[in-house]
């Protein structure tokens, strides 16, 4: 008799059983088909068992998939079903095997498909939804828990596996591989457009999540000596412009903070507006907000953030989002060390004062008691998706931040390189992370000392705020007194000695504008209408392209009951699908 390996899964938020067979090779061989909004094909799964003769049964992640055949080793196999759905992980397809396999066995799984309208991984545009209205659009969002609604998988952050992209469209692709060519172009079907087949080729391991794909009218340019930018033809101009100054300086820094870049090229797929994040960081292509795109160059923070990812979160990966703030708060803290490192500590400072913000307002909606204000969160039975907030993003950072500040930012910044280096391709926890730590620091008897003073216990699980450190306050103070002017300014006194004037915000960066108006949308009593109408026109922000300030302006005139900026914020609610802009709005 075999003997039983207890190996119990780390993740909570998947109905795969991962602790007997890990998926090491994914293949997608899809066809987009525009006009039903779906994608139909087959993936091929290559398994190993891991554990040793303990089951026939495999069970992987669906979501409102039709499966329509499944095959081992070229035959199908009658023994499979869907089991019935379990919100909000949707429904295991159990495939029975003859025989349990034996440690180290490997297993390849054929499953043919087609997803489905009630899938929401996809998102399908229609002409009239794009820029110059031609064509058609698809892209996706797996994160966190949606590619079990492209393919059956195991769908969890704590499995990866390497991957082909076999992609059959009537438009260009791009996917989160390298691509290896443009093959086979077909003639249409009854009428149809012609279509050609895609190929990628991913070689790094990287988590289900972490699939995209995406077809459209696209064009290409480049913003780089190994990056390019991706969008519709009549933005491509403006979007290279945007992106190009910038690029390959973040990713030269990032790669002195912690090692070289692994995944070939950095490449950025500018989507259409109703894309709802700011980013995604899909490995080989960051799918970005068409908001970065401000004219100004102002906005590019996002790809800092998004090419972080490439280190936090694609190379290394939290084992399961009750630990995200590894991927988010080394990302945040990576993101602010190249901020401090190109434009100086003061901007770094200056981002996590704006974070703080951030961070107080998600703990004011939760409430500071909640358990989604804590580091690590409990999800058992709970959607992923429902905890999002800046909390793991922002107290992430802030525990980073606060052992750099503890150890001396000479000896954290050996550690960050042995951190990334020890789980490149891996997954961890946070418990690893601890662990990791006092490892590495053991035989230093300075720093070893110091890491005595962690409570982990209180970091980990304490919820609310954390201790809040001394920043530099020289980047907000001047937005502060600018405000504080506008709070006493009454428009009508002529005698006033404030006058507001274009020269008032001509020194600040688009970040300390938003900060300003963030200051604003504080007032109690709110401004005057009169008032909003005069900034508006003084500082040219009736008129701006960048959308962080003319949110945030227009919010301002809500507040104030001006009527005059209701027709700007239906026009904006209808251009821009950014959560981060329609909530408030």
């Amino acid at each position: 008799m075999a003997s039983t390996t207890i190996n119990p899964p780390r993740d909570p938020n998947t109905l795969s059983n991962y602790n007997n067979f890990l998926t090491t090779h994914t293949t997608a061989n899809f066809v987009i088909n525009f006009e039903k909004q779906c994608l139909t094909g087959n993936v091929i799964l290559n398994l190993k068992s891991i554990s040793d003769a303990e089951t026939k049964d495999i069970l992987l992640d669906t979501s409102y998939l039709n499966i329509q055949n499944v095959k081992l080793k070229g035959e199908s196999i009658k023994k499979w079903e869907l089991l019935p759905r379990f919100e909000p992980y949707g429904s295991a397809l159990k495939i029975s095997v003859e025989k349990e396999p034996g440690k180290g066995q490997e297993l390849q799984l054929d499953i043919q498909l087609e997803t489905t309208e009630k899938g929401i991984a996809l998102q399908w545009l229609s002409p009239a939804q794009t820029s110059n209205k031609k064509h058609p659009y698809m892209f996706s969002q797996c994160q966190s828990i949606r590619a079990r609604a492209i393919f059956p998988c195991q769908d969890t952050p704590d499995v990866k596996s390497t991957f082909d992209f076999n992609i059959r469209s009537p438009l260009p692709v791009i996917a989160s591989g390298s691509p290896t060519g443009v093959h086979d172009s077909q003639p249409g079907k009854s009428g149809g457009p012609s279509t050609s087949l895609y190929t990628f080729k991913q070689d790094i391991p990287i988590p289900a999540y972490l699939f995209a794909l995406a077809s459209g009218d696209i064009a290409t340019a480049p913003i780089g000596p190994r990056s390019t930018v991706a969008t519709g033809p009549q933005e491509l101009e403006a979007s290279k412009w945007e992106l190009e100054a910038d690029t390959e300086r973040y990713i030269q820094t990032a790669e002195k903070i912690v090692y070289p870049y692994a995944w070939g090229t950095y490449n950025v797929l500018i989507l259409p507006p109703s894309f709802p994040y700011g980013g995604m960081e899909n490995p080989v292509y960051t799918f970005a907000t068409p908001t970065i795109v401000s004219g100004d160059r102002q906005n590019v923070d996002v790809i800092a953030h998004e090419l972080s990812h490439s280190w936090s979160g694609n190379l290394v990966s939290n084992a399961s989002w009750e630990h995200f703030w590894l991927n988010e708060g080394w990302t945040t803290y990576l993101e602010r060390r190249i901020q401090a490192a190109i434009h100086g500590e003061a901007h770094r400072d200056f981002s996590s004062i704006i974070g703080w913000k951030a961070l107080a307002d998600s703990v004011d909606q939760f409430g500071k008691d909640h358990e989604f204000t804590k580091l690590i969160v409990d999800l058992k039975g709970k959607d992923p998706d429902d905890a999002f907030s800046s909390v793991p993003y922002e107290k992430g950072f802030h525990f980073l931040y606060y052992l750099e500040r503890l150890l001396g930012k000479k000896k954290w910044d050996t550690f960050i390189p042995h951190y990334f280096t020890k789980f490149k391709g891996k997954s961890l926890d946070s418990y690893d992370f601890k662990a990791t730590v006092l490892e590495f620091f053991a035989n230093d008897k300075e720093a070893s000392t110091a890491l005595e003073k962690v409570d982990w216990d209180e970091r980990f699980y304490k919820p609310g705020l954390p201790p809040k450190p001394d920043f530099d306050t020289s980047m907000v103070d001047v937005c502060y007194d600018l405000a504080d002017k506008w709070r006493k300014y009454e428009p009508k006194d002529r005698t006033s000695s404030f006058q507001p004037q274009e020269k008032d915000i001509a020194s600040l960066m688009a970040n300390q504008v938003v900060v300003f108006l963030e200051r604003i949308q504080d007032f109690t009593p709110p401004l005057s209408k009169e008032a909003v109408h005069l900034m508006g026109e003084v500082y040219g922000f009736s008129s701006s392209k960048n959308v962080e300030i003319v949110a945030r302006f227009l919010t301002v005139g809500l507040i104030a009951k001006s009527p005059e900026v209701l027709a700007p914020t239906c026009k904006l609610l209808g251009r821009v699908g950014r959560l981060k802009f329609v909530r408030p709005l």
